[in-house]
């Protein structure tokens, strides 16, 4: 679908409700192609919770606070 820059102002949320169905969209400005609105790729989707689980373990200290001479290594 191409349109001209007006067009594109004054419909930009209709354009961007087809770009997100996969349309692409050109915009012209006298006549000539200047710009092209796609879809994201690999737009972000749900993360299932989960999906690692077994994979690893934490061990009993893991909130434990640091030793001594390790923390000092923070404030130097």
């Amino acid at each position: 679908m191409e349109v001209n820059i007006h067009q594109a102002k004054t419909h930009l949320s209709r354009l961007l409700e087809k770009v997100a169905l996969g349309e692409e969209v050109i915009i012209a400005k006298a006549g000539r192609p200047v710009a092209k609105l796609v879809p994201v790729a690999g737009a972000p989707h749900d993360r299932a919770l989960g999906t690692a689980k077994g994979d690893f373990t934490m061990s009993d200290d893991f909130n434990a606070p640091l030793p001594p001479e390790i923390e000092k290594s923070f404030y130097k």
